[in-house]
């Protein structure tokens, strides 16, 4: 019998207010309503502290990690016994980067992870592009779960969830800031179900500009023995308005699944993918202001 152990994130779908002190006010105050429903995790929006807003992508409104608003989170994260997933914009040289800090429950900064798949088509094209993504165990009251961390447009590249799945994160989290529409959503889906891992998302409500909310989760977990068929791995979609929305992953049956299903890494030939790591681009994908 699998044992019902949840792992549950709040997804902090939050209009941001005008300053990086009334941010930092406003999500400290959700962190706490995130606590009061039972969240083991509570997980913001990409960039936080500016709001993505593109007017402020500069080191001028960039904070550094010991910056007091991202060290707010970590000691809030100490004082609530519960892990935060902080967005900021972070002061870096040449150009700031596209950042998320993961505290855990005792207040510990176990992962900085920045942007790697910045958009160099539009505004993000002005940052410093992150070099590499991470997974780490996350202490939590039913154990260690291996968690790893995308933000927003790496969701659009079936590698970044492959990459993370092979470094043994059971769980991602993705900060975003976009419409998420039907196929941002299969995206998602897919990355979930083929990585057998769970996903959970975090994007602005509407009235943000160019987001319409939706923050969703998927738990990857698409056969269970003692159902006919696949089955939805679709945890939570959240609507269009403002709200802390839980997703609570049965960590104990993805474990389970990923134990004995077809997918992941079970049965994969990397040996047969060195085309997958080329560095050669041809007609139709050839764009001038792609940075290497």
């Amino acid at each position: 019998m699998i044992n019902k152990d949840i792992f549950t994130a709040a997804l902090l779908q939050l209009l941001p207010e005008k300053s990086l002190e009334e941010n930092k006010v406003k999500g400290i105050e959700a962190c706490r309503k995130a606590k009061q429903m039972g969240a083991d995790i509570a997980v913001f929006p990409e960039m936080w502290s500016i709001g993505y807003d593109p007017d402020k992508f500069s080191n001028d409104f960039a904070v550094s990690p010991d910056d007091g608003f991202v060290k707010a989170f970590g000691e809030l994260a100490k004082e609530l016994d519960m892990a935060i997933a902080v967005t900021y914009l972070e002061k870096f040289q040449p150009a700031p980067r596209n950042t998320v800090e993961i505290f855990d429950r005792s207040g510990n900064s176990v992962m900085r992870y920045a942007k790697v798949h910045t958009c160099d088509f539009g505004d993000e094209r002005v940052l410093t592009p992150g070099e590499d993504f991470y997974s780490v165990g996350l202490d939590t009251k039913n154990g260690v779960i291996k968690i790893g961390a995308m933000i927003c447009y790496d969701r659009e590249f079936p590698e970044s969830a492959r990459i993370l799945m092979l470094k043994g994160a059971e769980i991602i989290l993705v900060p975003n800031a976009c419409p998420m529409e039907i196929n941002r959503l299969s995206q998602l889906r897919a990355r979930a179900y083929e990585n057998m891992i769970g996903i959970a998302t975090v994007n602005y409500p509407k009235g943000q500009p160019d987001c319409n909310g939706h923050s969703s989760a998927f738990d990857g977990v698409a056969y269970r023995p003692d159902e006919c068929g696949s089955r939805d791995t679709l945890i939570i979609e959240a609507g269009e308005q403002e709200g802390i929305y839980l997703a609570s992953f049965p960590i104990d049956e993805i474990r389970e699944y990923r134990s004995r299903e077809v997918h992941g890494n079970a049965y994969r030939r990397p040996n047969k993918y060195t085309i997958i790591v080329s560095e050669e681009k041809n007609d139709p994908f050839i764009r001038e202001d792609h940075r290497n």
